[in-house]
C-alpha cells in the first residue's frame, strides 16, 4: 500500500522536463551552449514522501462550513418561482427581444475589444487616458471633505431618479 501511495504521488509530483536534442550550430553563435538544468532526485523524493506522509494525516480531519441559518436552495421551488415571474411578465416579446439585444452587444463589445486591442501602442494610450481620468476623478471628488458630501448627494439624486422617488 505504501509503495502504491509513494509510486503515485511521484508520478503525480514529479516535474516533467521537456527533452531536447542538441544541434551544433552551423555557423558562429554569439550565445554560448548552457546545457540543462540537473535536478536532484534525492531531495525531491524526500520531500514527496514527507508530502504523502502529511496528507495521511491530515486526511481524517473535516471541515464544515455553516451558516447560523440553514438555506437550502430547492430546485423545484426555484423553477416555481421564476415561472410565476415569468407569467407575470405582460409584453414576454419585449423581454426576450431585450435579452437577445444584451446578449448581442456584449458580443459586438468583445470584438470590437479585442480589434482596438490589436491595434499597436493604442491599449497603452488607452491605459494612460485612464490612469489620467482615475487621478483627476480622485482629486476632484474624493480628495477633499466637501467634494466627497458633493458625490454623495449627486449619486443619491442618480438612486432617486432610478428608483422613482423622486
Amino acid at each position: 500500500m505504501a509503495a502504491t501511495a509513494y509510486t503515485a504521488a511521484s508520478a503525480v509530483l514529479t516535474p516533467r522536463v521537456p527533452v531536447t536534442t542538441v544541434r551544433t550550430p552551423r555557423c558562429c553563435s554569439a550565445l554560448p551552449y548552457l546545457p540543462p538544468p540537473r535536478l536532484s532526485t534525492s531531495s525531491f523524493s524526500s520531500n514527496s514522501i514527507k508530502q504523502v506522509s502529511e496528507s495521511r494525516r491530515f486526511s481524517s480531519v473535516q471541515i464544515r462550513a455553516s451558516s447560523s441559518e440553514e438555506t437550502s436552495l430547492d430546485p423545484n421551488e426555484l423553477f416555481t418561482d421564476l415561472k410565476e415571474k415569468w407569467d407575470g411578465v405582460e409584453n414576454k416579446s419585449t423581454v426576450l427581444l431585450y435579452g437577445g439585444g444584451a446578449i448581442v452587444a456584449v458580443w459586438l463589445s468583445s470584438i470590437v475589444v479585442g480589434a482596438v486591442n490589436s491595434i499597436p501602442l493604442l491599449p497603452k494610450i488607452l491605459e494612460l487616458i485612464g490612469l489620467g481620468y482615475t487621478g483627476w476623478f480622485v482629486y476632484r471628488y474624493l480628495l477633499f471633505k466637501q467634494s466627497r458630501k458633493e458625490l454623495a448627494t449627486d449619486i443619491d439624486a442618480i438612486k432617486k431618479k432610478i428608483a422613482g422617488t423622486e
